[in-house]
């Protein structure tokens, strides 16, 4: 699943079928080359729900038990939310230090979060670089090992 694709879904409580947000962003960790939390606007409970209080990512809606699990960041996911720790639109380089363009958008597993692929490059030049390949995230970059 492209990430925009996802954002802009309602986030839906599943025990009252209220939307309570839209997903507006994506907290991923390096480390685990996964997606750790997704971001919420237009909330009254918080900011954030974590990957693993989802219920659901589907194709109309992403689903949570109850709004207890949209909180705010704790100081883990708000490192994450930093500057350093967003993707989109960051250049991309290998560890050889080839320029491989910037990332436009992210291919997600809906039911993990891993991280499949980043999608580089320009409209008609873009392409996907395995998420297995990512190493890090910079200020500057994101940083994947050289094919």
């Amino acid at each position: 699943m492209l990430y925009s694709d996802l954002k802009g879904r309602k986030l839906v409580d599943t025990t009252s079928a209220d939307t309570v947000g839209k997903v507006d962003g994506f907290l991923l960790d390096p480390a685990t080359r996964s997606v750790v939390a997704l971001e919420f606007k237009k909330t009254d409970h918080g900011s954030v729900v974590a990957w693993s209080d989802l219920t659901a990512v589907g194709a109309d809606a992403v689903t949570v038990g109850g709004v207890s699990v949209v909180v705010e960041p704790d100081d883990r996911l708000a490192d994450l939310a930093t500057k350093d720790g967003t993707v989109l639109k960051k250049r991309v380089l290998s560890d050889a230090g080839e320029d491989l363009g910037s990332v436009h958008d992210i291919d997600l597993d809906p039911e993990s979060g891993a991280l499949l692929q980043l999608i580089v490059g320009e409209k008609k030049h873009r392409v996907s670089i395995a998420g297995s390949r990512l190493l890090g995230v910079g200020s500057y970059a994101v940083v994947v090992a050289h094919e």
